[in-house]
């Protein structure tokens, strides 16, 4: 089945603007079978269905997981997919 390469996860910031953190698809599936996403560090990890559900994934010990408002398929120019958006619910 085919995944989208690369997500935005927009979390609610306590500022004016909403935090966005882009996640890139790994080798790697997750407890539902899912893929699991990754940002540039490592860090922020996270399952993704084709729904857009996402269950955050711990990457560290003492680490507190937010979780994202919603996740944002993105074409493979780095672009808004033509998918919408998906609430995280």
């Amino acid at each position: 089945m085919d995944y989208p390469e690369s997500y935005e996860l927009i979390f609610q910031a306590g500022g004016a603007e909403d935090d966005v953190v882009v996640v890139h698809l790994t080798a790697r599936s997750g407890a539902g079978g899912y893929p699991v996403y990754a940002d540039e560090t490592g860090i922020v990890r996270a399952e993704i269905s084709r729904r857009g559900e996402v269950r955050m994934q711990a990457s560290g010990g003492h680490q507190v997981l937010g979780a994202p408002l919603l996740a944002r398929p993105l074409s493979p120019h780095g672009t808004h997919g033509t998918h919408g958006t998906h609430d995280h619910g």
